[in-house]
Formats: C-alpha cells, structure tokens, sequence
C-alpha cells in the first residue's frame, strides 16, 4: 500500500470542550472507521435517528458556524475546524462520536484536532483514494461578495479576500495550495469578533462559550487576547481554514481553484450546490499511483492529500 491509498486513524481520540455557540459541555470520540464510508457523525446523546452525513445537502444553517442536520432534525453544528483537520491531515474514514449537538471550538481554531490526531498516527488500507476534478468554472454572487470555483490538473488552490471596515482587520488576502504549501499558519488560526459585535451575537443566542480563550476579539484599533495575534494574517487565514472545512462537505478532496472575497460559510455551502447541481461540473476520479504524478504527493502530514 502506499500514501495514495485510503487512510482512516490508528485509535480513538478524545476531546472534551466548550461548544462556542451552546457553552455546554461536549465530549467527542474520533474512531477508526472501514473504507469508502467516508466521514460520519454520531449523536451518542440520542438512542436513535443518530447518525449524520457531513454534505453539503444536509448543512442547515451557516450563520457563524457549519450545521449539519439528518431528516429527523438531529443536527451537530460547528463542525468545519474539525472537518479541516480531517482535510489536511488526508482522512478519508473516520466516525465522529459526539454527546452534544455541537463540536466543542477548544481554542478556536484546529490546532489541538490536528496535534491529537497526529499524535495517535494514521491505517492505510487497500482501497485507492477518490477526488473530486473540476470540470467548469462555477460562480455564487451574493452583493459585493463571491465565490469561484474553476478546473486544477494537479492542485487545490484556494484565494481569499477579506475586507473590513475595523482599522486593524482592514483588508487581508492569502492564497494556498492545500497540497503543498506548509498550512501550520492556517490550522493555528483563530476564529475572531468585532467586541462591538459581541452583545449582537449573544442576543442572537450565540456564542454562549465564547471567551478570550476560543476567539479573538478586537476592541477598535486594539487585539484583546493576551500574546497577540499567532500570524501577521491569522484573520484571513481562519477563513482559509474555514473554507477547507466546509469544502470537505462535498465528500471528497478536491483538485480546483478556489477564490473568494468576503465569503464565509454560507458562500461556500452555496457554491457547492451550484456545482454538484449538474454533473458536467465534476469528476469523481480513484487516484493511482499510474494516473498521478508521485510529485504531488508531498511526506509531510500536513501537505498531502492521502
């Protein structure tokens, strides 16, 4: 077997935390799983009508956070910092345990995934690995904000553009390749609020455990986290992180360009719809070592896509 192979976890890791929005408790078990059943969540608080697809059909609210709900209304939100882990560290197959309909934020951002993970090593097995191709460029507008997605031979590219009026913030703008570039920057990002915003949220019934210890908040012209920032551009990069995560709604890695001003996950999750709407926008393709050049397979865990 080799890297172009499927590959789920070793063992079971655990994490516990805070949920960001609800501020309960939550527990969560990452389990091996078999090949081709791809990522699943499992409600373990609910006897029945339990389990969850992560895809872009079943996310039912995007405001602040990716949503996922089943046909019984069972729903687990918050779920892209761990789908971006999932992402970037190439698991195909995996069960997601968790005891509460929220994934907890823990710092807030998918470092802490990531380094657990890592920590109890990856199972390869015998089944080659599947990705999505573009095929057509696809475009979502909405107002001044946008999203593309259009055809890569060998990449996943993704550009990000955010703009604010908040001093600080200001305008910011990054691009990775997925598979190649080195994403520590991206994974260590946190997520952020404007403090003026934070009442707004609240009454909204959000954000119940948020804290300086989950988010970065930014009072004007000043960061309130103590230390600062962890990058020079951990703002867009949180949305790079977030945009990985929300891509891997679609069930599968991607090779594509992915551009975006002022997205979020409502963007994201409107695009793919758009995409997976017509079958001439994409490919679903096994990855052989025959069919793929080796040099887009980089050793280090977390640049490659198997």
């Amino acid at each position: 077997m080799s890297a172009l192979n499927q590959k789920t976890i070793n063992s079971n890791v655990n994490f516990t935390g805070v949920g960001l929005h609800s501020g309960q408790t939550v527990n969560v078990c990452i389990k091996p799983s078999e090949p081709d059943t791809g990522i699943i969540f499992k409600r373990m608080d609910l006897n029945k009508n339990n389990v969850l697809i992560p895809n872009f059909s079943n996310v039912s609210n995007t405001s602040l956070n990716t949503t996922i709900s089943n046909e019984f209304g069972v729903k687990v939100s918050t779920i892209e910092h761990l789908m971006g882990a999932l992402f970037g560290l190439g698991i195909d197959n995996a069960v997601v345990e968790v005891d509460n309909e929220e994934i907890p934020i823990l710092d807030g951002s998918a470092k802490n995934f990531i380094e657990k993970i890592i920590a109890v090593g990856f199972k390869l097995n015998e089944l080659p690995i599947k990705i999505i191709k573009i095929n057509k460029k696809v475009e979502y507008k909405d107002g001044e904000r946008s999203i593309s997605i259009e055809p890569s031979k060998l990449s996943l590219d993704i550009e990000f553009e955010l703009k604010y009026k908040n001093n600080l913030i200001g305008n910011q703008k990054n691009k990775v390749n997925v598979y190649k570039d080195d994403l520590e920057d991206i994974f260590n990002s946190r997520t952020f609020c404007l403090y003026e915003d934070i009442e707004a949220i609240k009454n909204n019934g959000l954000a119940k455990g948020g804290s300086l210890e989950n988010a970065i908040v930014v009072n004007e012209n000043e960061i309130m986290n103590e230390g600062g920032l962890r990058n020079s551009k951990e703002f867009v990069n949180h949305k790079i992180l977030d945009c990985i995560g929300d891509l891997y709604t679609c069930g599968y890695r991607l090779l594509a360009n992915v551009k975006c001003s002022q997205g979020g996950h409502y963007l994201t999750n409107q695009l793919l719809r758009k995409v997976f709407e017509n079958k001439e926008n994409f490919s679903i393709v096994e990855i052989r070592e025959k069919n793929l050049p080796h040099s887009i397979i980089n050793k280090t865990l977390l640049r490659s896509i198997a």
